[in-house]
C-alpha cells in the first residue's frame, strides 16, 4: 500500500511541476510578444542633431570657403532648399601660371540640405568631386561649370563655348542624390554635329547625328538611333571622385 501512495505522489509532483514549467513559458512567450509589439510602436530612428543646423554655411567644413549658393526645393515640400558649392583653401594648390599669374587650383565640392522649418538638414554632400575653376582648357578656355534646381531635379551643366555642353540631371532618391538623366550636345560654332540624351531611370540611350555637313545653324538634319543601355545601378552623388572622369559613352 505505501509503495501505491509513494507513486501517486510522484505523479501528482510531476503533474504541478509541467503545469508550472507551461504557465513560466506562457509568461516569458507574452513578454516576448509585449517587446515586440512595444519595438514596433517605436517612432523610426530620427535624424541626428549633429546633421541639422541653423545655417547653410554652417555645414561648411573647416579648410573651405563658399564658392556659390543656389535655392530651390529639391524634395517637393514646398520649401527653398540650399544647394552649397565649397571649395578647398589650401594654399600649396596655388601655382604660378607664366600668362596669367597666380592660380588656385583647389578643387570644389557639394553640399545639399533639406528646409526644415526654417533651419538645415544634411541630404549629401561631396568635397571634392568638382575641379577649380582655373583648370587648363588647351586652345580654349576650360568648361564653366553651373548649377540649377528645376521642378524638385538637380541640374549640374558644363559649358564649353563653341564646342558644346554637357549635362547631368540629379533627382533625390534612396537616401542621396541619384544620376537619373545625361544630355550633351557636340558643337561646330552655332552649328550641332550630334546631341545624346541617356534616361537612366528607362535605360534608354538617344542619339542625334547632323547628316549635312554643309548646313548652317538650323539646317541641321539629323539622324536618330535609340538603343537600351546596359547601366542597371544608379550613381550617387556622394559617390561620384571626379565629374571630369564621369563623362562617358553608354553601349
Amino acid at each position: 500500500m505505501r509503495k501505491y501512495v509513494s507513486f501517486a505522489t510522484l505523479i501528482l509532483s510531476l503533474l504541478t511541476n509541467m503545469s508550472c514549467d507551461q504557465s513560466k513559458k506562457k509568461e516569458e512567450i507574452s513578454t516576448i510578444n509585449d517587446t515586440i509589439t512595444s519595438k514596433k510602436d517605436l517612432p523610426e530612428k530620427s535624424v541626428s542633431t549633429a546633421d541639422i543646423k541653423n545655417k547653410p554655411t554652417d555645414f561648411v567644413p573647416k579648410s573651405y570657403v563658399v564658392f556659390e549658393k543656389i535655392f530651390g526645393d529639391l524634395n517637393k515640400d514646398g520649401s527653398e532648399d540650399c544647394v552649397l558649392i565649397i571649395k578647398g583653401t589650401d594654399k600649396t594648390k596655388f601655382v604660378n601660371d607664366e600668362s596669367r599669374g597666380e592660380l588656385d587650383r583647389n578643387r570644389r565640392g557639394i553640399i545639399v540640405l533639406f528646409n526644415k522649418n526654417g533651419n538645415y538638414e544634411l541630404a549629401t554632400k561631396n568635397y571634392d568631386c568638382f575641379s577649380s575653376e582655373n583648370e587648363e582648357g588647351g586652345v580654349y578656355y576650360a568648361p564653366e561649370l553651373g548649377f540649377e534646381i528645376t521642378k524638385g531635379n538637380l541640374y549640374i551643366s558644363y559649358a564649353h563655348g563653341r564646342y558644346g555642353y554637357w549635362a547631368y540631371t540629379f533627382r533625390y532618391q534612396n537616401s542621396d542624390l541619384e544620376l537619373i538623366g545625361y544630355d550633351d550636345s557636340d558643337n561646330r560654332g552655332p552649328v550641332i554635329n550630334s546631341e545624346t540624351s541617356i534616361n537612366y531611370l528607362t535605360r534608354t540611350k538617344i542619339v542625334k547625328v547632323n547628316t549635312n555637313d554643309n548646313a548652317d545653324s538650323g539646317e541641321e538634319i539629323f539622324e536618330k538611333t535609340v538603343s537600351k543601355i546596359n547601366r542597371t545601378k544608379l550613381i550617387r552623388l556622394s559617390e561620384i571622385e571626379d565629374f571630369d572622369e564621369l563623362r562617358m559613352s553608354e553601349d
